[in-house]
């Protein structure tokens, strides 16, 4: 069909601020065809969530919107929000990000469905909830009749984004708008979503708009691409030319600061210098100038429209006066963005074996007890957390600890920091068994050398302390008293991490969050610990500020010597930044081994489909894999029986005869390997 189910022309969002109008939207233009996948991407703040919702008509008041919006050929700014309800729902709906606030706790899901079909639809309620039951179990809730009568907090959150698109598509709508609908999620599940929308799309012949910062995802799912910066598109192509042929140096440097889960090669990651600019009075010329690498003179005098770029396809388009010249990645014969050579580390011209260790688990093991009661709180069981976990760390090694949300990898870090007798086991660090620690001065001793960075940068650095302060403060419990001592470590600490020591007089609220994460970072290393224990550095940032931070902890690594301790649930990322790897699940560690030999040559079931989980940022590599998606329920943490915990939702269970499933079901498989080899896994049959 050539006629468009959505057309937006000139779309123009602002918003009152006290710093002056903000224009989050600026601009934008584009037609989407039915059945079609519009992939919209680009870093925080560039304006995509706020054109998803001013289409939804969803915007608060205040907001001013001009341009023009239509749906089949029907204009929908203008309207009021009573002629939008009895469209939204039923031609348009929406997937939003976080499954648990679209759903109302109160109710049952599968009242949630019948009322969504009976506002849009004229059915009786057995009808309806017929028809609700039916949505379920399409979109692949099991026993879907029972299932329906649970509340929200009774799924999980695949299981909740599941029913949030079952009602998106309960109308059959013309057009389904997904905003960051995997984020959230763990990359099994988000593999089973993007099927799910798959499904949904075949089922209505929906038009789909998908937004995400993921551009696997968008390589794997969407037709069209366009790329947005400071409230405008940028770039916007078919999705086998954008990927294979960018023209536009944004939208390059997206691209290269991705890690590929698929690639073994350790070239530097791409960062994009620099910060999205305030889109309050923005300056004459292109908004992307001061921090693209090729700006020349002229791109600060005006900025540049959406064109047709020559040598490409006629709907490739791009707002650079230089796009003409751009093939490959590079201009006039050299890379839009140059890279350095990958840093060498003195330390690991050692073997493995020859280096010293810096961290060492023994059969350590963590559980919790089960309480029931509001008021006289009784034990009713035991969660085994983790269990029976063997690792080392050696020096100038990086071990990426990977695995589904609660499968024991926070709390693996928590006995780690903690620097108390593990429940069982035993914990050394930097050959110290932690048991063996007699009085605060001896933890205090061997706390300089294990150190933390979080996951949130705002949330683990304190509002009311300079970024001076938060990097002295380490040194001051340290029992680093001579101030001039502390001001040169600081002032060295905040150039280590790419930071200018005139910016130590700022608070956290001044910085980026990359800038933040840096800080962090240099936190850690005040004390100049031998292992650092990273707690998902970079899941919070954009990808550009991403691939500077990565790019930073492989520079330290090699200048240091430092040893990491990576939990991460990209994998992607785990692969780039890893020397070695160990998968979690419930608790248990099922495979560990050399990087690359796990990712290319993976032995348990679970670690299959985690890596063919991982989207890659390729159309033509992407839509050619093959899924391995994981079904049936996970295995309770409080059952303790023998018996592989894999065993209810393993693809390779089912292929075995019923002798072999038996000892799957009663017996406890452990780590093995092949002579000769350090890659080790827990599966009696691989």
């Amino acid at each position: 069909m050539s006629t468009p189910v959505l057309s937006v022309r000139d779309l123009r969002v602002s918003f009152p601020s006290e710093a002056g109008l903000v224009d989050a939207v600026r601009g934008v233009d584009f037609d989407l065809l039915p059945g079609r996948t519009l992939g919209i991407v680009g870093e925080s703040g560039s304006g995509k969530s706020v054109t998803s919702l001013a289409v939804m008509g969803l915007l608060p008041e205040y907001a001013a919107v001009s341009g023009s919006i239509t749906l089949s050929g029907r204009e929908l700014l203008g309207r009021s929000d009573r002629q939008l309800s009895k469209i939204r729902g039923r031609e348009l709906a929406m997937i939003f990000q976080d499954p648990l606030a679209s759903l109302t706790p109160i109710f049952s899901v599968g009242r949630q469905l019948v009322e969504a079909l009976q506002v849009h639809q004229d059915l009786d309620r057995d009808v309806a909830r017929k028809r609700a039951v039916e949505l379920l179990d399409l979109v692949g809730i099991p026993n879907a009749a029972t299932r329906a009568r649970s509340f929200p907090h009774e799924f999980s959150g695949g299981m909740r984004q599941r029913v949030v698109i079952a009602i998106a598509i309960a109308n059959d709508p013309r057009l389904i708008i997904a905003d960051e609908p995997t984020t959230a999620l763990d990359v099994t599940v988000q593999a089973q979503i993007l099927e799910v929308l798959k499904l949904a799309r075949a089922e209505t012949g929906a038009a789909l708009i998908l937004i995400t910062h993921d551009l696997g995802v968008v390589a794997g799912t969407a037709d069209d691409v366009l790329v947005m910066y400071a409230g405008r598109p940028v770039e916007k192509a078919p999705v086998d030319e954008l990927f294979a042929r960018p023209r536009m140096p944004y939208t390059i440097g997206l691209l290269g600061a991705l890690p590929r889960v698929d690639a073994a090669a350790r070239a530097p990651l791409v960062p994009i210098k620099g910060n999205p600019p305030l889109l309050v009075d923005l300056p004459p010329g292109c908004p992307f100038e001061p921090r693209c690498p090729i700006a020349i003179a002229r791109c600060a005098d005006r900025e540049p429209e959406l064109a047709p770029v020559s040598g490409t396809s006629t709907s490739h388009s791009a707002a650079c006066i230089r796009a003409d010249g751009i093939e490959g990645g590079r201009i006039d014969g050299r890379p839009v963005y140059p890279l350095p050579p990958l840093p060498e580390s003195r330390a690991t011209a050692l073997a493995r074996d020859q280096r010293p260790t810096v961290l060492e688990l023994a059969a350590v093991s963590k559980t919790y007890p089960l309480l029931k009661g509001a008021l006289l709180k009784r034990r009713i069981g035991w969660v085994h957390a983790v269990c029976e976990v063997d690792l080392d760390i050696r020096e100038g090694e990086t071990l990426g600890l990977v695995g589904e949300s609660g499968c024991g990898k926070t709390t693996t870090l928590l006995e780690i920091m903690n620097l108390r007798r593990p429940e069982h086991g035993t914990i050394r660090v930097c050959g110290v068994d932690v048991a063996e620690l007699r009085g605060r001065d001896t933890e205090r001793d061997l706390r300089r050398g294990l150190q933390i960075v979080f996951q949130d940068p705002m949330g683990s650095l304190d509002p009311r302390l300079t970024a001076f302060d938060i990097l002295a403060e380490p040194l001051r419990a340290l029992r680093a008293a001579d101030p001039a001592a502390i001001t040169r470590r600081v002032e060295d600490l905040m150039e280590l991490v790419g930071l200018d020591p005139e910016h130590s007089d700022r608070f956290p609220t001044a910085f980026s969050g990359g800038q933040r994460q840096r800080i962090g970072i240099a936190r850690a290393l005040a004390t100049r610990p031998a292992l650092v224990v990273l707690d998902e550095p970079v899941s919070a940032l954009d990808v550009s500020v991403q691939a500077g931070v990565i790019n930073l902890l492989n520079e330290l690594k090699a200048e240091l010597g430092l040893s990491y301790l990576f939990v991460a649930h990209d994998l992607s990322v785990v692969r780039y930044i890893s020397d070695r790897v160990a998968v979690m699940y419930l608790g248990r560690i099922v495979e560990i081994g050399p990087v690359d030999e796990v990712f290319d040559d993976p032995r348990h079931p679970y670690t299959e489909a985690l890596l063919s989980a991982i989207p890659v940022p390729d159309p033509q590599v992407e839509r050619t894999r093959e899924r391995v998606l994981l079904r049936g329920d996970l295995a309770s943490p409080t059952d303790s029986s023998p018996g592989c915990r894999f065993v209810s939702r393993c693809p390779l269970h089912l292929t075995l005869d019923s002798t072999q499933q038996a000892r799957c079901r009663n017996e406890t498989p452990v780590l093995t390997g092949r002579a000769n080899t350090d890659h080790r896994n827990a599966c009696h049959f691989r």
